[in-house]
């Protein structure tokens, strides 16, 4: 599945949309930014709530594919530059991080 596909897949509203499509490796799901660091690896999807500038910093230091938030939290703009600026793609949804990662799960397999 290439990024392009997750709001077919999810119910995703993109926040961000100038990003270089390309295949998803896999995802992880976490708030804790270390975490993610620690834990995830480059083309994953990284599936969280927290919304500013530091998240897309690692994931830009990871090579991560794409950003997705949840809970419908308000994504604010030096969020959506600097996500731009490193061409990740961002999208927001409603659904909780359970539910995104479930649905994520089931249409990736088990990668990630």
């Amino acid at each position: 599945m290439n990024i392009s596909e997750l709001p077919r897949v999810l119910t995703l509203t993109p926040v961000q949309e100038a990003f270089d499509d390309r295949p998803i490796a896999g995802a992880y799901t976490s708030d804790l930014l270390s975490d993610v660091m620690a834990r995830a690896s480059a083309d994953y999807v990284l599936i969280t709530i927290q919304a500013h500038r530091n998240t897309v910093a690692v994931a830009s230091m990871l090579n991560l594919a794409a950003i997705i938030i949840c809970n419908d939290r308000p994504i604010p703009d030096d969020m959506v530059e600097a996500a731009r600026e490193e061409r990740i793609a961002l999208h927001v949804s409603g659904q909780t991080q359970f539910q995104v990662s479930g649905i994520l799960y089931a249409a990736l397999g088990s990668k990630g």
